[in-house]
């Protein structure tokens, strides 16, 4: 069913359109009260079931100034939603036998082995227990992150902060650095093109790790960061010894709103958090998950090697932003205290800075995607995604 709806409030107004299988209208009703109820400027929200759309919806403003729709075509930063795309990457190289998450991270790049990190298993990447999680041996500056070749020359040459594998701390950045080079390593290539040529061309899917095209930035929407987020304020307002400070010293000069609607945020990858993408993408890869690891003649994953995927590592409180995980081999499994995903505890997918999440649920064949450019500052993924998920699972 085609939708077209349009509301005033908080002093602004907002058209909002798409399709939808009637069985689900609570979530179109939830898209709704969003705008109505929360800090929304323009968001998107897709949900799959079974291999089939049930949901696809859009709306809003794409950028701050509200002069510019958010349409079907529109993409967004997602932030740490690439962490969950980036994982399901990975397990690919694991399920084809080039990459062994038991094996030493050395096995595969001897130069990672200085000071102790030899006995880095390559797990130990995927569970944010790598103990690398800032650079403090060989500090860089600030840019530094849009430096690919002096990131990894950093984390080779980082001791580890505690001893390996015992601790998880979120790797923020890091982790899309260190799975990328052992990618590169085994194939050739790193998370962005790998992405593309295995996944996201094949699916038909507008997600992008890096490397954007011109014509793939003009419908990029304007991301309006919220600088009371612990990892944004951290720079400013604690302790310059904490993790959540020690991760961002590599921060461009610029402030991260400039940053983050920069061309080189768009071609640059960083492939733990530099994602662009649709509600409607990220819902197709783990649609196509949620439907036994094949859409639509494409194979991303067969079973096994997802339930492999998604076999429960620790369940800590990481030490870098204190949130409790329950932690997969790179995936999120459903925390609903940090990211709820659902009834289901063996949802899996990750979460992003402000508000964006993707997720799968393998028992009920979902693949869900919600995006959005107002960021939010809570530590969770917050109510507007909450509101969604709920919606959809009150649909039976």
């Amino acid at each position: 069913m085609q939708f077209q709806h349009s509301l005033s409030a908080r002093t602004a107004s907002f058209a909002l359109s798409g399709h939808y299988d009637p069985k689900y209208r609570a979530v179109v009703d939830a898209f709704i009260e969003n705008f109505t109820v929360e800090d929304e400027v323009g968001a998107g929200v897709s949900i799959m079931v079974n291999g089939n759309t049930v949901i696809d919806l859009w709306g809003g403003w794409r950028n701050s100034m509200q002069s510019t729709p958010w349409d079907a075509a529109t993409t967004v930063c997602m932030m740490s939603v690439a962490k969950g795309v980036t994982a399901i990457c990975f397990n690919m190289l694991i399920e084809r036998g080039l990459i062994h998450p038991d094996a030493r991270v050395t096995d595969y790049w001897p130069e990672y082995g200085q000071h102790g990190k030899d006995k880095t298993l390559v797990r130990h990447f995927l569970d944010h227990t790598a103990a690398v999680p800032v650079l403090t041996t060989n500090p860089l500056w600030p840019g530094a992150m849009f430096d690919r070749e002096a990131m990894i020359h950093a984390l080779e040459q980082q001791e580890p902060l505690w001893e390996i594998g015992t601790k998880a701390a979120y790797h923020v950045h890091h982790q899309g650095f260190l799975l990328g080079e052992l990618m590169r390593r085994v194939t050739g290539m790193t998370v962005g093109p790998f992405l593309r040529q295995q996944i996201t061309d094949p699916l038909k899917v507008e997600y992008y790790i890096g490397r954007m095209s011109a014509a793939e930035q003009v419908t990029v929407a304007e991301v309006m960061p919220n600088m009371n987020a612990r990892l944004f304020a951290a720079k400013d307002h604690e302790d310059q010894t904490s993790l959540r400070a020690l991760a961002f010293k590599q921060n461009p000069l610029e402030p991260w709103a400039t940053t983050m609607n920069s061309a080189i945020w768009k071609t640059c990858e960083i492939a733990s958090g530099s994602g662009h993408g649709n509600a409607r993408g990220v819902a197709r890869i783990y649609g196509a998950l949620g439907n036994g690891g094949t859409l639509e003649g494409v194979k991303v994953m067969g079973k096994p090697a997802m339930e492999a995927m998604i076999v429960e590592q620790h369940n800590q409180t990481e030490a870098m932003q204190d949130r409790p995980y329950h932690q997969a081999l790179g995936i999120l499994l459903n925390t609903p205290e940090a990211v709820y995903m659902g009834p289901n505890m063996r949802s899996f997918g990750h979460h992003g800075l402000g508000g964006s999440l993707g997720f799968c649920d393998p028992d009920a064949g979902i693949g869900f995607a919600y995006c959005c450019n107002k960021m939010h500052a809570v530590g969770t993924n917050g109510p507007r995604a909450a509101r969604l998920i709920d919606a959809l699972y009150s649909c039976g």
